[in-house]
């Protein structure tokens, strides 16, 4: 049954919040024609992952949904029949009491971020009473166990990444300036949040045996690299060649374009969510750099999703696997990432395999947007 959808979304930091509740927006329109609403509070921020939004407009369509500005006051609207609360950011309270006013009352959904910690099935689903209104919020998990929310993905997604892979790769490579790539180089996508032993990373990739492509998004990390390479800036377009590795600075890409990189590259570094998830539905090996907390909860959330990603793996290719990502993420003394990087290498074929099998399993796990309607229609 169609039914109306709003979903709102406080842009708090970097673009992850946004891009998952783009991503669930159009899946809701596009695979199960719902009549959705994107309330985001910074559209400047929205337009960098997709450049047709109008930061000034109150008020624009796009891939059949209708985006609106959440401002501040709040203009009274009718509410949807369902809500989706994104990670938790507080619903204006004129639209809180035009939601007790409906009857019946909206489904009220709080969209939680991604976590493979154990604990996550067991608040999947819970219900929280609102203290004043005759309303009651639902905590929805994403997750990779089967009694949780699954993982935001389109259901046509294995096909598009695995056509893509076999008649546009190169094509797309080419677009982005990287011309036609040696049959024995490495395509690594790098894509992160400030860290400290990005020098290392490339110094390794500079001077180790193996011809390295690196593809690198505008972003938090490219200063970083500008000062290794010796440089005031760096910017899209320019290339960087040391040794055996050659960078390429890439424009900041939308969505689509974003998840075709990674389809094209042979290793994927990864930060935060949204970009994590995306290297998960790529069926290529991945390196995640959790989101850093003062107090390394972070690496809890690290531990976790190594846990389950390994699975299935034998003992050389975890051990490489895990001392990468600990490296990456700060675990471990300085010199480390040199030497864990030419363990992931020795391992990159029973990486790529295992990378193709896990995503058979998430596959499995089902998708966010169908487990979502799923749990308002049969829970609430």
């Amino acid at each position: 049954m169609r039914k109306t959808w709003d979903i709102f979304c406080n842009v708090i930091d970097n673009f992850g919040d946004i891009g998952i509740a783009w991503r669930l927006a159009r899946q809701l329109v596009g695979e199960h024609g719902m009549a959705v609403r994107l309330w985001v509070d910074d559209l400047e921020a929205f337009r960098r992952i997709w450049p047709e939004i109008r930061p000034e407009a109150d008020s624009q369509q796009s891939c059949g949904v209708h985006i609106c500005a959440w401002r501040d006051p709040f203009l009274p609207v009718e509410p949807a029949q369902v809500v989706v609360e994104a990670f938790g950011c507080a619903l204006p309270e004129t639209y809180l009491q035009a939601m007790s006013e409906q009857s019946p009352a909206p489904a009220w959904i709080n969209l939680e971020y991604l976590s493979a910690e154990s604990w996550v099935s067991a608040h999947h689903g819970l219900p929280s009473p609102h203290p004043h209104l005759p309303l009651t919020k639902y905590f929805f998990f994403p997750g990779y166990q089967s009694g949780t929310g699954g993982l935001l993905g389109e259901r046509d997604l294995p096909h598009r990444r695995q056509r893509f892979q076999r008649d546009a790769a190169a094509a797309f490579l080419s677009k982005l300036g990287v011309g036609s790539p040696s049959s024995d180089a490495l395509k690594i996508s790098l894509f992160a949040y400030e860290n400290p032993v990005v020098g290392e990373l490339l110094d390794a990739w500079t001077s180790g045996n193996q011809t390295i492509i690196c593809l690198v998004p505008e972003g938090r990390i490219v200063p970083q690299i500008a000062s290794w390479v010796g440089m005031p800036e760096l910017k899209a377009g320019d290339i960087c060649r040391r040794g055996m590795l050659t960078l390429h600075i890439l424009p900041f890409l939308d969505q689509d374009d974003y998840d075709r990189l990674l389809w094209a590259c042979d290793i994927n570094f990864v930060r935060g969510e949204d970009s994590c998830v995306r290297a998960q539905w790529a069926a290529r090996p991945m390196v995640w750099q959790a989101y850093p907390q003062a107090d390394r909860v972070h690496l809890a959330k690290l531990d976790a999703l190594l846990e389950r990603y390994q699975q299935g793996l034998p003992g050389g290719p975890v051990a490489a696997l895990r001392a990468l990502w600990h490296a990456w993420n700060g675990v471990g003394g300085g010199g480390g990432v040199k030497r864990a990087w030419e363990g992931f290498l020795l391992q990159h074929e029973a990486l790529a395999g295992h990378a193709i099998t896990w995503n058979d399993e998430l596959v499995a796990i089902g998708n966010l947007a169908d487990k979502l309607i799923d749990f308002i229609e049969n829970r609430i």
